[in-house]
């Protein structure tokens, strides 16, 4: 039977009236701010209160009428509820879009090429022929581009055009989420999203709580608690309007706080982050909820936070903008050259231009002389230069940006695709929204992670507990379910089971059903009551296959609250029922219920929660639970000292472990102690001013000279492989960051569990609330960071620094530090000491803070960022980061094509030089136009795609090989040059053998030409061939078949009447001269680069083709090719360097 207990009503009633949260309160900025801020410069005030805890002036203020938007949006005409994510309008698209496009070099040359081609006396290619290539690549682009704003405006479509429940005319009736404005009354029902951000006014519990899940803003899947005004309760918005009037504090975005005010039938109350239910949240728990909308649209918190869709440019796009303007300036060069060289032949000859058949001045065709295509010296000249710079377009291939887009599409279809990036449990693959910068994860320098969900599974799992002294940390599995004989509780007739099964330990078992038997048993029986009972869990009941079993499930703010309620179920003390003014607890099969007296939260000054609970004998009794720094010196040292010393080993022997551990105390509270809290309490819950503050000191005073009941110690489970990962990154030179809204301690915790944080590591935490103790404890860490030993921690306590030891160091910062420090000039402080230390932990941050932390590291290095998330609070860090995909085959796609394109510039020059620099062309103008198109296109794409340099397995055991992309070793400006001489050597052999050899010969001039076609693609797809590392038959058949396609298209191309140069290439073949030619040409042209690349990997190897040849031994003696010697071979690899920052 249930015991009933006497009731408080007027300790319910200040709980209501309270504020459940009192961490701290920071504004972010208002959104009048044009500019993106991740800080709150100007906002923070580093007075004796911070700005939620000052009263707002009616300048700072946004007033908002209860049920009446007219009145409220009389003044000022606030945002709409409508959101938009998407980048382009119908409107806008072309232009913006263009002018995203025309960011790479490379169009405004094409265009300028395109637009010169349309003068008649420019005209050496087709005008519709010369736009089309461009026009080709900007209506890809723009495709690309659109279908994925496309899909965006499709969310921000189906977001706005959701129905809440709004008051209209005394009745809730149904309307559009974009029509929503502020200072009307919104009703929510149970698991529905809230459209925006409302203060509540009542809720389906009578005491005015609801539950909410923030997993859209946070990343936390667990309930919040978040409460109605006891004043605002009562009232029925359908039977009468509601009069009232909010100040609160402007749009900002802090997720985390919210200052206001409410008058109410001639009532001022306070409003703090425990009334406010932001947009994106869930109603969890709870029939309904009635709330005021007060930010809607982009002026909600969510919205604030999301930094927006970037256009993102790939580094090695960055890179490749800076050697095509090096190009340009070459070919401007060859263009001057040539029309130099113009001017002085046409000044020799000027005598004979009348009849030269280059520079024919007179017309005879019609047997009149009059002036035939000559347009005077200085007009020739020009006109020369022009059409040099048409000529050698093909120096700044445009065919590079088409290859790239299509092998960035293939890349991204097999990694959707790849087995090893599918995730069963959710049915998901892995997706590519941004093409355009897969190329960048292969030199990834910072990886920014989130904790909860991304490095952890946010499941925690408790594992032992020391309780009294003993020990009690051998565990056995609980016993299987349909045999929990112990762990149930029977309600109407219905079997009550905990949804989790926890191993237990069975000495601890038999000893908690013992009761008050002896001293022990009852600090056992307080022991996991504590449990049970000091949370903010609510329990959910959850139907089974059998209608007579239910499961109970634990919702709560914490996954350590969870795992520690599950953990007292195992052990008889199941929480059944939970209210604000009372929890019903079931003590092995007896159900008791405890009215909750008073109850304070967490907070990160405190590091500790409490709650008074009063039994049915009258006595008060106050359960505290907390971190073991702070519960340690509130413990009453006078009282069971030997037991004090006994957990505390405990303690230590549980974090050696990676635990995360918790100190459990209470006390009895006398009628004098209960009732001096009881007017502290409600007086500070009521105030208008400092009200965190006061609620914290009101806890501080009567959590102390408590009794020591035990320690508990959790294990948060990581992801699968998170802790190798991570040491796969560290020593591949990769630094690891990780930024979470979780509490600090819990960070910490984590850190150790993946093996981001070691023993051995120096701490530097830096805990401020205002911009001169931020400045006074970054410049004390810089100065100790700097020195060759570093302080085993630098913490921004009175006790200043401790012993030394030596580093690595890691740096550990919360939000309302970085408050104070982004978007100021302590920014590079920050920059400085972070770039110092192995490993940063940033706790409690903002989503936007995240963004500004990556945009920190951006701003000041060339380094490539990675971001890792799993939620809508990662997105704006998700966004500023730099993201990308393999980068080494980029190497063959970008030099090839240039190596290509840049011999055909120099045979085109060659041929200029030899034909009075008349910028005609020896290759067929078809041939020119298929030359980027089908004879050295689909090679370069494939390859780019398919081919790979190392295995799976072998990357994985040598991380040191990914230093290969940071050092940039497969592409850079030495290896760009080296391709250009090879290119210069290889156009001069493929130049001057055809010509030295038909010296005297009466062979047209199309002949060479297809001598020339045919040695250049032949040539090119051999060079490619010897850089292709793991052969398959598709790239056979690309490789070899472009040149079988080249020459069926030469035949095809002069056995067309109408074309100049017909029949000359079956004139040309027909000789052994042709055939001696272009053997002769192909081994001269790679004999150089054959005995270069053979020194090179031979004598002068790198990692990456020491691990190559590596992978071929093993892999002949798996197949039985190998010796018996060939046995595991150990591969000593280079260091990663670590280089200053820029």
């Amino acid at each position: 039977m249930m015991e009933q207990v006497e009731n408080f009503p007027s300790f319910r009633s200040s709980m209501n009236n309270s504020s459940r949260n009192s961490t701290r309160e920071v504004t972010f900025g208002h959104s009048g701010s044009k500019n993106v801020r991740y800080g709150s410069k100007g906002a923070a005030d580093s007075g004796p209160f911070s700005m939620s805890q000052k009263e707002i002036s009616d300048e700072d203020a946004r007033l908002v009428y209860v049920d009446d938007p007219d009145r409220t949006n009389q003044r000022y005409e606030f945002s709409g509820n409508s959101i938009r994510t998407s980048k382009y309008s119908i409107i806008t698209f072309l232009p913006r879009n263009l002018f995203e496009q025309f960011h790479r070099v490379a169009y405004i040359y094409f265009l300028i090429i395109a637009i010169l081609n349309q003068l008649p006396q420019l005209a050496v290619f087709g005008r519709g022929v010369s736009v089309l290539p461009l026009a080709f690549v900007l209506f890809v682009t723009a495709v690309k581009d659109a279908f994925e704003d496309w899909r965006r405006y499709k969310s921000d479509k189906v977001e706005n055009n959701r129905i809440a429940t709004v008051m209209v005319d005394g009745r809730f009736q149904g309307k559009k989420w974009k029509d929503v404005r502020v200072g009307e009354i919104i009703k929510i029902s149970a698991n529905e999203t809230l459209p925006c951000d409302i203060v509540l006014l009542s809720t389906s519990d009578p005491t005015g709580v609801a539950y909410v899940q923030t997993i859209n803003l946070d990343g936390e899947s667990n309930l919040k608690t978040r409460y109605a005004k006891q004043e605002t309760q009562a009232k029925v918005p359908e039977k009468e309007r509601f009069i009232g009037l909010i100040k609160c504090e402007k749009p900002n975005r802090n997720i985390y706080g919210f200052q206001g005010n409410m008058e109410v039938d001639g009532k001022r109350l306070s409003l703090g982050s425990s009334n406010i239910v932001l947009r994106g949240c869930e109603l969890k728990n709870t029939n309904w909820a009635v709330g005021v909308a007060v930010y809607c649209g982009r002026e909600t918190k969510a919205m604030l936070n999301n930094s927006g869709a970037p256009s993102k440019r790939s580094q090695l796009e960055t890179h490749m903008n800076l050697e095509i303007i090096m190009l340009s300036v070459f070919l401007v060069t060859l263009c001057t050259v040539t029309s130099v060289c113009a001017a002085v032949w046409l000044k020799i000859h000027k005598s004979e231009l009348d009849l030269l058949p280059y520079y024919r001045k007179l017309d005879f065709s019609e047997g009149e002389r009059e002036s035939y295509e000559y347009y005077g010296w200085g007009l020739e000249i020009l006109f020369t230069f022009l059409k040099s710079v048409i000529v050698f377009q093909v120096m700044i291939p445009i065919s590079l940006y088409i290859s790239m887009e299509l092998v960035r599409v293939g890349q991204a279809y097999f990694m959707s695709r790849d087995s090893r990036m599918y995730d069963a449990a959710t049915d998901s693959r892995f997706q590519c929204r941004a093409l355009n910068i897969n190329e960048d994860l292969g030199q990834i320098k910072y990886v920014f992670s989130d904790k909860t969900g991304t490095l952890t599974e946010n499941k925690m799992e408790f594992q032992c507990a020391s309780i009294w002294g003993v020990d009690y940390s051998s565990t056995e599995p609980s016993l299987e379910l349909g045999q929990q004989a112990e762990c149930f509780s029977q309600v109407d007739g219905k079997v009550l089971k905990p949804k989790m099964k926890v191993k237990v330990n069975q000495e601890l078992l038999q000893l908690s059903k013992n009761g008050f038997r002896d001293v022990e048993g009852k600090q056992i029986y307080d022991f996991f009551l504590a449990l049970a009972a000091c949370n903010t869990i609510v329990p959910l009941l959850v139907d089974t296959s059998d209608p007579t079993v239910k499961l109970i499930d634990y919702q709560g703010e914490s996954p350590d609250e969870q795992a520690l309620a599950y953990a007292a179920a195992a052990y008889g003390f199941m929480l059944i029922e939970r209210t604000s003014g009372h929890i019903v607890i079931d003590i092995h099969e007896k159900r008791q219920r405890f009215n909750v007296l008073g109850l304070h939260e967490f907070d990160s000054d405190r590091k500790r929660m409490s709650v008074i609970l009063g039994y049915t004998d009258d006595s008060v009794k106050l359960f505290v639970k907390g971190a073991d720094t702070s519960m340690l010196s509130v413990i009453d040292k006078s009282l069971n000292t030997e037991i004090l010393q006994a957990t505390e080993t405990h303690l230590y022997s549980y974090s050696s472990l990676g635990l995360r551990t918790l100190v459990i105390g209470m006390r009895e509270l006398s009628v004098s102690e209960f009732d001096q809290w009881h007017f502290a309490f409600e007086a500070a819950s009521t105030s208008l001013i400092g009200r965190a503050a006061m609620l914290r000191k009101v806890a501080s005073n009567v959590e102390n000279n408590l009794c020591i009941l035990g320690a508990t110690a959790i294990e948060d489970k990581l992801q699968k492989g998170v802790p190798e990962s991570i040491e796969s990154l560290r020593t591949a030179g990769i630094k690891v960051w990780v930024l979470t809204g979780d509490k600090q301690e819990t960070a910490i915790s984590i850190g150790y569990s993946s093996k981001l944080l070691t023993n051995h590591m120096t701490q530097i935490i830096i805990n401020s609330n205002n911009r001169e103790s931020c400045r006074r404890h970054l410049r004390n860490a810089l100065v100790k960071s700097r020195q060759p030993l570093a302080a085993s921690t630098v913490s921004n306590d009175s006790e200043g620094i401790s012993d030394t030891i030596a580093t690595p160091i890691s740096l550990i910062i919360d939000g309302t530090s970085l408050v104070y420090i982004l978007d100021s000039e302590l920014e590079e402080e920050l920059f400085e000491l972070a770039s110092r230390c192995s490993v940063v932990l940033c706790c409690r941050v903002a989503p936007l803070q995240k963004a500004g932390i990556v945009a920190l590291v951006k701003k000041r290095t060339a380094d490539m960022t990675l971001a890792i998330g799993d939620g809508a609070n990662d997105v704006s860090m998700i966004q500023m980061a730099d993201v990308g995909l393999l980068f080494y085959f980029w190497v063959a796609l970008i030099l090839q094509i240039l190596n290509t394109c840049l011999f055909i510039v120099s045979l085109f020059f060659r041929y200029v030089l030899f034909t009075a620099y008349t910028v005609t062309t020896a290759i067929n103008e078809w041939s020119s136009m298929l030359y980027s198109v089908i004879y050295t296109a689909f090679p370069t794409i494939v390859v780019g795609i398919l081919d790979k340099d190392l295995s799976k397995r072998t990357l994985l055991k040598y991380p040191q090989l990914y230093g290969a992309g940071q050092r940039r070793e497969a592409y850079n400006k030495k290896l760009f040059w080296v391709t250009m001489a090879d290119t210069f050597w290889q156009s001069i052999v493929v130049f001057f053998v055809p010509l030295f050899a038909y010296w005297g010969t009466t062979v047209d001039i199309s002949s060479i030409g297809d001598l020339w076609i045919l040695s250049v693609v032949i040539l090119v797809n051999l060079h490619l061939a010897m850089d292709v590392i793991r052969w398959n038959w598709v790239i056979h058949a690309v490789i070899w078949g472009s040149i079988v396609a080249t020459i069926i298209c030469v035949m095809v191309i002069d056995a067309i009447p109408t074309f100049s140069g017909y029949w000359a290439i079956f004139h040309a073949a027909g000789t052994g001269l042709f055939w001696l030619c272009l053997i002769g040409i192909l081994i001269a042209a790679l004999l150089p680069r054959f005995v270069v690349k053979y020194i090179c990997q031979y004598y002068y190897p790198n990692d990456i083709q020491i691990s190559r040849e590596a992978e071929k031994f093993e892999n002949q003696r798996v197949n039985g090719g190998g010796g018996s010697g060939s046995g595991s071979r150990q591969i000593e690899l280079y260091p990663i360097p670590v280089g200053p920052p820029r």
